[in-house]
């Protein structure tokens, strides 16, 4: 099965991204998954969609969580074992 590709789309300057990229990372040892990280400052469109609720981790468009990690929604793209 191939590992999920996930988004986080933040601001470099975001304390809640470091949070939710720290808490995605710890989650490494029991998910198989990719992360890409996306300045939304980087891109206007990305920044007007954005724009005030970074951080927000997708996988493709589907939105997982917002603002905070949400451990129990990001585990549904997990297969259970």
């Amino acid at each position: 099965m191939t590992a999920p590709a996930l988004t986080l789309y933040g601001r470099k300057w975001c304390h809640l991204c470091d949070d939710m990229l720290a808490a995605l990372e710890a989650m490494r040892p029991a998910w198989n998954f990719s992360v890409t990280v996306i300045d939304v400052d980087s891109d206007p469109v990305l920044e007007a969609k954005y724009d005030e609720i970074v951080p927000v981790l997708a996988l493709g468009e589907r939105e997982l969580c917002r603002y905070r990690f949400d451990v129990d929604a990001v585990a549904t793209v997990f297969p259970r074992g």
